[in-house]
């Protein structure tokens, strides 16, 4: 177990509570007028946001404060337990249906995304299984297969809800941090051709997944169905321009753009903001994701190297699908941009995932 403390990384800091500050920001402008609409209160969405913002800085300085080798002993205990609860949350009754999505379930007054829970735990599983068993690393029966195995699984309950975009995001997470312990390029390029077959099946399966394919390639052959958000988000960012019309004018979100405040906030920070403004949102998350790169370099053992290998890869990968998702380049897939989109489970996580960054990097070599 690590033992020296250095001071932890400023500039990761810096940058996630940049981040944060801009989200809050743009939430409310973004949902300020459906707020008013629907519940009366233009601030409805911010107060939940700025709770789950101040729930979250202080799972991040607490996180921050603990030596990130005491989680691991409890890894099974935490595995186990978002198992469960992707399983309840399947249950008729129980599990909260949002977006077509049975997803959430209801804790008082707000509701808790269990997948979300499960994209941290199962990083966590893997920075603890792979540590301790690198050398099965190279090989299929005792290194992918329990590894992929339980990632597949994990994904199929996911599925059930179904939630493609979180699931897809779990596993490609997991993908990086099993590359990176040393799997074998020919074992990934096997399963690569594996994983290809059944997401062509998955989109075979639910026509509304090849809509959103088709749309993505050509989202005016469907302008008022399957291509209408990727054509209202370039209607957003297109009038934008070099500094934007102004924060607070967005014309996007006077219900022409659907949940302007979740998934497509960034078309919105572009609109308001302008090139000037989605480009700094952009320099910040580099920022964050250097600093992560160079902690799991850094860090003082294998364990806590693909635990920072995993929260890093999980930030990147959502940002690159969002941003993908917001400028055209990738069909709608649901996955909401890290510190700055609407959403209790993903804004809390996320700063909790970052506070146990920050506690590596004050254990760096």
């Amino acid at each position: 177990m690590p033992k020296k403390k250095l001071a932890p990384d400023i500039l990761l800091i810096a940058a996630t509570l940049s981040l944060l500050v801009i989200g809050l920001i743009m939430v409310y402008s973004a949902s300020a007028v459906m707020a008013e609409q629907n519940f009366n209160d233009s601030f409805f969405f911010l107060k939940r946001q700025l709770f789950f913002a101040i729930l979250g800085v202080v799972a991040m300085l607490f996180m921050m404060n603990v030596d990130y080798w005491s989680w691991r002993s409890l890894t099974k205990v935490i595995i186990i337990v978002c198992f469960i609860l992707l399983i309840v949350v399947l249950i008729p009754g129980v599990g909260l249906v949002r977006g077509g999505a049975r997803s959430w379930l209801g804790v008082g007054a707000f509701s808790i995304q269990p997948s979300e829970f499960m994209k941290i735990a199962m990083i966590f599983f893997l920075a603890k299984y792979l540590s301790e068993n690198q050398k099965y690393v190279t090989t299929i029966k005792q290194g992918l297969v329990p590894t992929l195995g339980l990632v597949m699984v994990a994904f199929a309950l996911i599925m059930l809800q179904p939630d493609l975009g979180t699931g897809a995001v779990m596993v490609l997470t997991s993908v990086v941090i099993i590359f990176v312990a040393g799997a074998q390029i020919k074992h990934f390029a096997f399963l690569g051709i594996l994983g290809l077959v059944g997401f062509v099946g998955l989109i075979i399966s639910a026509p509304y997944r090849l809509q959103r394919i088709t749309s993505f390639l050509d989202p005016w052959q469907d302008p008022l169905g399957s291509g209408f958000q990727i054509i209202q988000s370039l209607y957003a960012i297109g009038p934008g321009g070099f500094l934007g019309l102004g924060l607070g004018e967005s014309r996007q979100k006077y219900f022409y753009l659907p949940e302007p405040q979740t998934d497509f906030i960034f078309a919105i920070v572009s609109e308001e903001l302008g090139f000037v403004g989605g480009a700094f949102v952009l320099c910040c998350f580099a920022v964050l994701l250097w600093r992560g790169l160079r902690i799991a370099l850094y860090a003082p053992d294998l364990y806590g190297s693909l635990l920072a290998t995993g929260i890093i890869g999980m930030i990147a990968i959502q940002v690159m699908i969002n941003i993908g998702v917001v400028i055209g380049l990738m069909p709608v897939t649901g996955i909401t941009l890290p510190l700055l989109s609407y959403g209790g489970s993903s804004l809390t996580l996320m700063l909790t995932s970052i506070g146990v960054l920050l506690n590596i990097s004050r254990h760096m070599r």
